[in-house]
């Protein structure tokens, strides 16, 4: 059975249920050769996927447009997001911080319900935030080793920021004025490896969501792909799912 006809099949039963519980269709990841990052978005990989829109789910600020793009390779997951800023709106973090309390693009996965969940969180300067949950009431969370991590560090993390005049460079820090900015990851595989089965294959199918949190208007706004979430990007029962090709 291939991705494609699971994806008709649950497009098929979307139409006999009510429109509630069927907000997202998966997300069909498109497998690909490996590549160089350099966060915009620049390699030819890209254009063989679509881009898939947030919602804003606060009541509060303006919208930005925010969108977010995944592949997949034999060594591991690519991720690209995109979205429209006014002002970098954070502190001086460091990596493993509370760098949520600023402006993050955010990704959950869940390879099994019920399981742990991996959450990753980055920021406009690259400090990033990664965590593996336990899933239970406590939610007990675990994050690399920053020591060993910084030495020998897994993921590859790339940031872009535009200025808000397209004439001037960006001196990137905390209140500087942008049009927009763009976060490119690869996640090898070993960063999910405490999660089960977490490597994909054809007809894979994995729960996700993917996020955005701006604090341009002084107030927490946040944006999801998944149009269940209503409140908290924890709310692991109303994440969307991503389908392997």
């Amino acid at each position: 059975m291939t991705a494609r006809y699971i994806i008709a099949v649950f497009a098929f039963l979307c139409a006999l249920i009510p429109v509630a519980n069927c907000q997202n269709e998966p997300w069909l990841v498109k497998k690909c050769n490996d590549f160089t990052i350099d966060g915009k978005g620049s390699a030819a990989e890209w254009n063989n996927t679509e881009w898939q829109m947030f919602t804003k789910i606060s009541k509060e600020g303006v919208q930005l447009a925010t969108k977010s793009k995944v592949l997949y390779s034999e060594k591991g997951i690519y991720l690209l997001y995109e979205g429209e800023d006014d002002v970098v709106t954070t502190k001086n973090y460091e990596d493993d911080e509370e760098i949520y309390e600023g402006d993050v693009f955010e990704f959950f996965l869940q390879t099994k319900k019920g399981a742990a969940y991996f959450e990753y969180e980055i920021n406009h300067f690259g400090k990033q935030l990664i965590l593996t949950l336990s899933g239970t009431h406590r939610n007990l969370a675990w994050s690399p080793w920053r020591h060993e991590y910084k030495r020998n560090p897994v993921i590859q993390k790339e940031v872009f920021v535009k200025a808000s005049d397209k004439n001037k460079e960006v001196l990137i820090k905390p209140g500087a004025m942008i049009s927009s900015w763009t976060a490119e990851l690869f996640f090898p595989y070993e960063v999910i490896s405490l999660l089960p089965d977490a490597v994909p294959k054809n007809g894979t199918v994995w729960r996700a969501n993917f996020c955005r949190i701006d604090y341009d208007s002084g107030k927490m706004v946040q944006w999801s792909w998944s149009k269940k979430i209503r409140r908290d990007f924890h709310e692991l029962e109303n994440f969307g799912t991503i389908l392997f090709e």
